[in-house]
């Protein structure tokens, strides 16, 4: 009944995680931490560490946490894997307190791209980070995963760098920059890293790291899914057996064949391609053909009237010829960086043929310049990797994690729920992931790029297992599961009912505009595992806290019954982020219809219960594609419904996600991209007052916001919702207010003119220097906004002999005293990157 199948029947032509032979280190047992000091290395017996691990995040053994996931994976294949969390970055000397890896560094920037982490939607710098002890902010550089990557080249230059992570992950390609406004290079050329493993990358990385240990060189490693690398241009894609696509333009016209002239018998044609009429040859003339043919029309004219019938004929299709080169050994060119840097259509284009390229089934190569003429490099980016079957899936699920932060983090009473807590994992501190990816497809949101879209469940007793191991081993737990969910909470054991159409499907979304019809939809053993779930000893209750994709959950009633009457803790937040057609079509979204089918299950399940339960919807703004006038619907529908947003989402152009190309191009890339008229323009929503208008609508209660709408309103000509009647969306009357506006979360960013709180010295930090107080930056540590790298050792020039004052004009002794100052502005509005 519980056997460990897998919901998806897509073919799996890959290595099991467990079938390599361990390492030898293996004899060294399992660690209760991994190692992030020597005296822990020490304690443990090793000399040195197999792998060292550089993480942007506080280093917390949970499997909610990439780093713990992929330190434990590789010490279950027998390698030491040795941690270095939030490093100091403003040198080389912290990424060697563990000395040096003998195979490779592993560098992410964590759980989050360092750039949302750090700054708001805005582009306002927060005050807080989730992943930090004591939730504090500026532990980790901008752009972490390039910092990390030049530090670790520094410390030990000849060491492979083995890049992961999402921020790596939704940069494998040239990409657009929000918090720069341009577009900036692959992750892979700026960081100089040897490999890129983008996804969930256990399977690559298995077989790199044993690849590595066999002293293969990692140049030579060219061949595994989910990798990406540089090599000089068509190093591989001009071997024998690779076929390469031109996709570098639009537009571009295929071979024109020339007019046939109608006027010419089929035995002239013939002629002039120097070839013979076969009736000609068989009758001995155009005429004896002409009067053959006649004769044949005649004789079939006859037997019609006669009642004679020609036997049928059914009709056969023929399939089409496959291509004489296998899809594996194809790679699309995509448009070069500089041309989709230059271009806005191209770079729309890329970014359609990148997501066209995600299914593991079909995917092709991709290889797309950077630089031309002696440093033309191409970045290479091989299919996805192979999904994780349901066996891997609860064997990775099963690794022995402390499931607490490393003791380093602990408090003077030993706890980690005081002054060093770390909100993210207090965050899933109760929860269990049960499944990884999702077919959704927003377009905002970047989980298919990274999880991709096959569903990857985990067995019913691996679930419950994991809920055992919260319940007897996690400190302060009260009975409650906070989360049995993922990315998506109701698509565990969801897939395709055909492994044909899957492996061959090219939709970018299984639920836009309709659910597919060959999407299994069956919510059972989802409601099998809340039931079995909460029967557990010592289970009060079990919530679900994963989003919910309510177009799905309408399709089985009784897992909504279930849902609502046992798993809902009074409120219940969903998504369907914008009411208007407009913009849910750009961010593949369902209508309201869904949403109102869902709210009657809803309502009806909860008064059968006898619970009184609300439904949170949470919308967006300034999404690509949004009008003002679609947002003052959003805010008429608000009204009449009775919801007051406390938090409100503005857009925020992630890497790689279709909805930020669209923001940057202006083209729809769900659609065609062409360079006339035949493309879609999108309005996108720029500028800080269009965007702080789009957020005012969504708070239309705000009486902060009432200045600006009643502006915009009489400017769309819609000032007859500006009164006091209740029909009305705002007053007339304006109270007094402070023109702030202070949201739940409390710490939403720094205040202006408020400086941040100084961060804690992580574990492993180095004592430093006690800098005297200055106005200036001393030379040579000059720290940027966006690498926190201070420049490179700029070499002084000779100094002349000092020349007598009184032969100096009173002028030039002023511009020379100004001069050292001058030098010193240049520099700070040009700084320069540490050294690579």
């Amino acid at each position: 009944m519980n056997a460990p199948l897998d919901v998806s029947f897509f073919p799996r032509p890959a290595k099991p995680l467990t079938s390599y032979k361990p390492y030898w280190a293996k004899r060294f047992g399992t660690a209760p931490f991994l190692p992030m000091s020597r005296a822990e290395m020490d304690a443990l017996g090793w000399d040195s560490c197999d792998v060292i691990l550089v993480t942007g995040d506080a280093y917390v053994d949970h499997p909610s946490f990439g780093m713990a996931v992929i330190g434990r994976v590789l010490e279950a294949q027998g390698f030491r894997v040795g941690i270095i969390a939030q490093p100091d970055w403003h040198s080389c000397e912290p990424f060697k307190v563990l000395g040096r890896p003998n195979l490779f560094w592993g560098v992410t920037a964590g759980n989050m791209d360092s750039m949302i982490n750090r700054y708001t939607a805005d582009r306002k710098i927060r005050s807080d980070d989730a992943y930090t002890p004591g939730n504090v902010a500026g532990r980790r550089p901008d752009r972490a995963a390039i910092v990390y990557s030049q530090r670790c080249r520094e410390a030990y230059k000849d060491v492979p760098i083995v890049l992961g992570g999402i921020e790596g992950s939704l940069r494998r390609i040239a990409h657009y920059d929000y918090w720069s406004d341009k577009v900036r290079r692959s992750i892979v050329v700026d960081s100089k890293c040897d490999l890129l493993l983008y996804g969930n990358a256990e399977r690559a990385l298995v077989e790199v790291a044993h690849r590595l240990a066999r002293r293969e060189p990692v140049e030579r490693i060219t061949d595994v899914r989910g990798t990406a690398f540089v090599r000089r241009a068509s190093t591989l894609a001009g071997e024998p057996g690779w076929f390469e696509i031109d996709s570098t333009e639009v537009d571009r016209p295929g071979p024109v064949d020339a007019h046939l002239n109608p006027y010419l018998t089929t035995a002239e044609q013939a002629a002039m391609q120097g070839a013979a009429c076969a009736a000609v040859q068989e009758s001995g003339s155009d005429k004896d053909a002409f009067e053959s043919v006649a004769a044949s029309a005649d004789t079939a004219s006859a037997r019609g009237q006669f009642g004679t019938e020609t036997p049928a004929h059914p009709l056969r299709f023929v399939p089409r010829a496959k291509s004489a080169v296998p899809r594996e050994r194809c790679v699309i060119r995509l448009p070069s960086y500089e041309q989709v840097k230059a271009a806005p259509v191209l770079y729309a284009h890329a970014s359609r043929v990148l997501h066209l390229e995600t299914n593991p089934g079909n995917a092709r190569a991709l290889v797309q310049a950077h630089g031309e003429g002696a440093t033309a490099r191409d970045v290479w980016i091989n299919p996805p990797p192979i999904p994780l079957t349901t066996a891997e899936m609860d064997w990775v699920f099963g690794l022995p994690y402390a499931r607490s932060p490393h003791p380093a983090y602990a408090d003077e009473r030993g706890r980690f729920d005081g002054a060093t807590k770390i909100p993210a994992w207090e965050m899933i501190r109760f929860s269990v992931n049960i499944m990884r990816g999702c077919f959704g497809g927003c377009t905002f949101c970047s989980i298919t790029e990274h999880e991709g879209r096959i569903i990857q469940s985990r067995s019913e007793d691996s679930i419950l297992h994991e809920i055992e191991e919260v319940r007897d081993k996690v400190q302060g737990f009260t009975g409650t599961i906070s989360d049995l969910g993922g990315p998506t909470a109701n698509m565990y054991r969801l897939g395709c009912k055909s492994p044909e159409i899957e492996a061959a499907c090219r939709k970018p979304s299984c639920v836009y505009p309709d659910i597919c019809q060959n999407l299994g939809t069956d919510h059972g053993p989802l409601i099998r595992i809340y039931r079995r779930a909460r029967a557990l000893p010592g289970i009060k209750k079990v919530l679900i806290g994963s989003g919910l994709r309510y177009d799905l959950a309408v399709r089985a009633p009784e897992y909504v019954k279930e849902l609502v009457q046992h798993h809902v803790g009074g409120y219940l937040k969903i998504a369907p982020e914008h009411t208007e057609q407009g913009p849910l079509s750009k961010m593949m979204k369902p209508g309201m219809g869904s949403y109102d089918r869902f709210k009657q299950l809803f309502d009806q399940y909860s008064r059968e219960a006898g619970k009184e339960q609300y439904l949170i919807p949470y919308f967006i703004a300034a999404h690509p594609g949004t009008t003002d006038e679609d947002m003052l619907n959003l805010a008429l529908w608000l009204k009449k419904n009775g919801f007051r947003a406390d938090q409100v989402q503005a857009f925020y152009p992630s890497p790689m996600a279709s909805s930020t190309a669209m923001y940057h191009t202006g083209l729809n890339t769900l659609k065609g991209v062409h360079r006339d008229g035949r493309a879609e323009r999108v309005d996108t929503v720029k500028g800080e007052r269009r965007r702080r208008l789009h957020k005012a609508f969504l708070r239309w209660h705000d009486p902060n916001n009432w200045p600006l709408l009643r502006e915009a309103l009489k400017e769309m000509g819609r000032a007859d919702l500006i009164g006091n009647g209740k029909q009305h969306l705002i007053p007339t009357w304006q109270p007094a207010t402070d023109g702030g506006y202070q949201s739940a979360r409390r710490k939403n960013s720094t205040p202006p003119g408020a400086a941040p709180k100084a961060p804690a010295a992580p574990p492993n930090a180095l004592p430093k220097k006690k800098l005297p107080a200055q106005t200036a930056p001393a030379q040579g540590r000059i720290l940027t906004q966006h690498t926190g790298l201070p420049p490179r050792a700029q070499v002084s020039p000779p100094k002349s002999p000092p020349k007598n004052p009184q032969t100096i004009p009173a002028g030039a002794r002023q511009a020379a005293s100004n001069a050292p100052s001058k030098a010193a502005a240049q520099s700070a509005r040009a700084p320069r990157r540490g050294k690579s």
